[in-house]
């Protein structure tokens, strides 16, 4: 498959150092930004489905892309009880909070947020907050490349050994 002359380890350093630059782009970008906007009912576009990327919500009215310090984005979303089926009553908004859980983890639940009970999404990297669900934490993909290295160096030392 790969010769002694070093092709094998050099793809393997290539693969490895490539993985490892754009894990580190990701989780350490010096801006993190949370879009900011808030809809009512079918009005407006900060509902779910969130149809805008970073390019796009420059052109929207309502909808932009804010630094944001902490980096911990939020989604509210407030009206959800007997009102659900036509969301007349139903509020989304996004924003960036100014910090995230106690124990640093991506998450939605129930709460109090402005004496109303409403559903919360925090989530910590940029843009975050657009998504219907959490996004995949960084942390598996940090896993995954560390994962993906030490299999790819393993199949390296069996190749030296059997060429030995």
């Amino acid at each position: 498959m790969f010769h002694r002359n070093g092709s094998f380890h050099a793809w393997f350093a290539s693969i490895t150092l490539l993985l490892l630059s754009t894990e580190i782009a990701i989780t350490n970008a010096l801006l993190k930004r949370c879009y900011q906007c808030r809809s009512r009912s079918e009005l407006g576009s900060c509902k779910d489905p969130f149809l805008f990327n970073a390019t796009q919500s420059e052109n929207e009215r309502g909808v932009s892309a804010v630094p944001c310090a902490s980096g911990w984005c939020g989604k509210v979303i407030e009206g959800m009880g007997s009102f659900r089926e036509d969301d007349y009553d139903m509020a989304t908004q996004r924003m960036c909070v100014q910090r995230g859980p106690s124990d640093s983890e991506d998450r939605c639940a129930y709460t109090v947020y402005n004496y109303k009970k409403v559903y919360m999404c925090f989530c910590q990297g940029d843009l975050c907050n657009a998504a219907n669900r959490l996004n995949v934490s960084h942390r598996w993909l940090s896993s995954g490349t560390v994962i993906f290295s030490l299999v790819f160096w393993k199949l390296y030392l069996s190749q030296i050994s059997q060429m030995v």
